[in-house]
């Protein structure tokens, strides 16, 4: 069965196709035989009742440096496709909530992975407060008393803003680190919103998983482990990707997320371990693919993949 499907994204010339999810994703649906619109988000408009994107047909080789290439440039009108897979990374700001609002018109009608609606309505480090039992110790703030009385509390502690990715502006304060003060003077200054004060936990050093549910199933995973002089585990701020196999605990968070993944039409979904911890649930644009693939793992992308024909046929 061949479908009509459209990619909402980051311009793919900028991609690094070693560690891309969403160009694992191309493959598959590339291989799949489905037709492939490509598009970036700022050539999305809704134009009346019809939601325009402005873009280009795409054929994509797992070639380093010769990864994509782009055919009959052209307008089209999203409520025709079968499928638009969204997957434009964060920042989770303003100019993405008002993407989840247009694509909600065409939803699900044409499929959109993942639900518009419920991108909007669970952010990172939002949704997972609704499991705050298996979390460690975590507030939502804006004030330095708050910050402090945590410290006091906790002793080490992380600070990272609300809405962030990728590790971007993540702190952790030592009870003696005189940076406090300044540090939340500094997010008060730049974000917003409130910011994640997170108790640190010192399992990190043996890595940060990252466990990828598919439709709310279990369906891969893998470890990230800091840099020596790093806290945070990111790959891209050199954080190593490992194997790792889950533990009891790792199973029993995913099957209390699985149900309300599934009901709320998340379908690619990455969340974050740390020790017996659970830090953040990623259903924006998420991560991992490729590297549970690389180390032996499950084919994940052909695993989404026929969880969206299912739906779709």
């Amino acid at each position: 069965m061949g479908l009509r499907v459209a990619f909402q994204m980051d311009p793919i010339d900028r991609i690094d196709i070693r560690g891309d999810s969403t160009f694992a994703l191309l493959l598959e649906c590339q291989s799949r035989g489905h037709e492939i619109f490509y598009y970036t988000p700022d050539h999305l408009s809704l134009e009346g009742a019809c939601l325009i994107a402005q873009g280009h047909s795409l054929g994509v080789e797992d070639k380093e440096g010769d990864h994509y290439k782009l055919s009959d440039p052209r307008q089209v009108d999203l409520a025709e496709f079968d499928v638009v897979q969204l997957r434009q990374d964060p920042p989770f700001d303003m100019s993405y909530i008002t993407t989840t609002h247009l694509l909600e018109r065409i939803h699900p009608k044409t499929l959109v992975v993942n639900d518009p609606c419920h991108v909007r309505n669970a952010p990172e480090k939002v949704f997972v407060l609704d499991f705050l039992d298996l979390m460690p110790a975590t507030a939502i703030t804006s004030s330095l008393e708050v910050v402090k009385a945590f410290r006091e509390k906790y002793k080490d502690i992380i600070i990272k803003p609300l809405y962030g990715n990728g590790g971007a502006a993540v702190f952790r304060l030592g009870p003696d680190d005189t940076n406090l003060n300044s540090l939340v003077e500094f997010f008060q200054t730049v974000f917003r919103e409130p910011f994640m004060v997170q108790q640190y936990r010192p399992e990190v050093r043996q890595g940060d998983k990252r466990i990828i549910l598919v439709d709310g199933e279990i369906a891969g995973a893998i470890n990230r482990v800091p840099a020596a002089d790093e806290a945070r585990s990111n790959m891209h701020v050199g954080g190593q990707a490992e194997h790792v196999e889950l533990s009891d605990r790792d199973k029993e968070i995913c099957a209390r997320l699985g149900p309300e993944l599934k009901k709320r039409g998340l379908i690619f979904v990455g969340i974050d371990v740390i020790g017996e911890y659970l830090t953040e649930i990623n259903v924006t644009s998420p991560t991992g693919i490729r590297e549970v693939k690389a180390f032996g793992g499950t084919d994940i992308a052909g695993l989404i993949w026929d969880v969206i024909e299912k739906k779709v046929g």
